[in-house]
């Protein structure tokens, strides 16, 4: 399999929205098939008709596009190729790796009933295994895998290591129910083998299925992919990810104001290392994503980590490149967008902005100042900093920024000599300028609002707050 080119899947179930363990999945997929030039495929499994809906099928399709992870060639659907998996149960069935079992399913459950009762193995042996075909009634009848009896499967993890199953404890598994149609079990494989995937990485869930999906690949005479079972992801509290410990659905996080960076650079740590390595951009990933890089033990998901990462990536973005993804998070939660002239403002204050948003809700509180049109009506808080006193202060500082140089050092020149003309340090009116210039008093500092507002939208809000 070595000369063979790498491809890769990620393959879920369309039965709800993408979720943060699919999408550290389909995450690690994609990084592995393009760290090797290979191919990325998406399936959907949607052969469970009464749990997968269209709108699913949208959720994921969308969670991956905000997520960055294009795949290549079509989208397979797994229930438009049943015919085919019917095809190669049949196929088993000629060459006797497979068989018609008659048992029926109260038969079955009175046979697992008894061995409970007895205290014996509920494994369900099949009594039309080796039976005569003249014996074979005209009835229903299901097509079973016949599993080998002894010996042992063993699946050769890059994660796990080499994980041993006994013979004995699998079981002749259905591959076609009695109404035609396969089980999950068989359609993967069969879709597995025709899409070329040479790497299975998916959740150690699956582990166990993995044995039993072995035994398919052999009775077919196809090459067994390269397996890979990553741990699961497990809240704060160490227990299984679940809606308890907050946002789930990849789009939820869209919506939280991450940028799809930072959320590509939290997944892939989330279980995957790369000597020390905090903050990555996707490319290093790239160049940098092996298997060996995954840990065998649960990861846990760590809020206070992805502000961090985020926060470290808002400031290390490029402005024009912060901006789309500014509208397309506003586009998100239905905000209004910006207009030419906010959006103008917002790319000259990008600047002193971005070094502190941990999150575009945060870079859009920071902006506030920019954003606000006159008059600005300042909070209470800032409200009790425009006494009688600032405001005399303010007037007296207004007519001097008609002709300074609009720079930082002849705007603090400036305010620094109005402030000790009034025996007070420059402090003292920095609270009135903020409350005048930006209607609250967290903002960033009043001379890159200054600078970032231009000199004639600053005395206009100097006059309206003194006037």
């Amino acid at each position: 399999m070595s000369d063979q080119p790498v491809v890769t899947r990620f393959a879920p179930s369309p039965t709800g929205y993408l979720h943060i363990g699919g999408a550290r999945t389909a995450l690690f997929n994609w990084l592995f098939a393009r760290h090797h030039g290979g191919q990325f495929r998406l399936r959907i499994e949607d052969t469970d008709r009464a749990r997968s809906t269209d709108a699913a099928t949208a959720a994921i399709l969308r969670g991956m596009e905000w997520l960055g992870l294009d795949h290549d060639g079509e989208v397979v659907s797994q229930f438009e190729r049943a015919e085919r998996h019917a095809e190669v149960a049949r196929q088993m069935l000629d060459s006797g790796h497979a068989y018609k079992c008659f048992s029926t399913q109260d038969e079955i459950a009175a046979f697992r009933e008894a061995a409970r009762a007895e205290g014996k193995s509920t494994l369900f042996r099949s009594p039309w295994r080796d039976a005569d075909p003249a014996d074979r009634p005209d009835a229903p009848y299901v097509i079973r895998m016949k599993a080998p009896r002894d010996g042992k499967t063993v699946i050769r993890d890059q994660v796990q290591g080499d994980v041993t199953f006994r013979n004995d404890q699998l079981d002749d598994m259905i591959c076609l129910r009695s109404d035609g149609t396969p089980t999950y079990m068989l359609a993967v494989v069969v879709d597995d083998h025709d899409m070329g995937v040479t790497h299975v990485i998916r959740g150690d869930d699956h582990l166990n299925n993995a044995a039993r999906q072995t035994l398919v690949y052999q009775a077919m005479g196809w090459d067994v992919p390269v397996w890979a079972h990553i741990p699961l992801i497990h809240g704060p509290d160490g227990k299984k990810l679940s809606k308890r410990h907050g946002a789930l659905g990849v789009e939820e996080y869209q919506t939280m104001g991450y940028p799809a960076a930072a959320m590509r650079n939290y997944l892939a740590r989330l279980g995957w290392s790369h000597g020390d390595d905090e903050f990555f951009t996707t490319e290093q990933a790239i160049e940098w994503f092996d298997l060996s890089g995954i840990g065998k033990s649960p990861s846990r998901f760590d809020f206070k980590k992805l502000d961090n990462l985020s926060g470290q990536h808002i400031a290390a973005m490029e402005d024009s490149h912060l901006m789309r993804e500014l509208a397309a998070f506003l586009a998100a939660t239905d905000q209004p967008m910006l207009s030419d002239a906010q959006n103008d403002v917002m790319s000259r204050a990008m600047y002193c902005l971005k070094e502190r948003a941990k999150n575009f809700p945060q870079l859009l509180e920071k902006a506030a100042f920019a954003l606000a049109s006159r008059p600005i009506e300042p909070d209470e808080k800032a409200a009790k900093l425009l006494d009688d006193v600032s405001r005399g202060i303010l007037k007296q500082l207004t007519p001097k920024l008609q002709d300074v140089s609009w720079t930082r050092d002849a705007l603090e020149e400036v305010a620094t000599a109005v402030a000790e003309a009034n025996d007070a340090k420059f402090g003292k009116i920095a609270g009135p300028l903020r409350a005048a210039l930006a209607g609250r008093t967290a903002t960033p500092s009043v001379f890159d609002m200054m600078l970032v507002l231009g000199r004639e939208e600053t005395i206009a809000r100097l006059n309206d707050a003194t006037g």
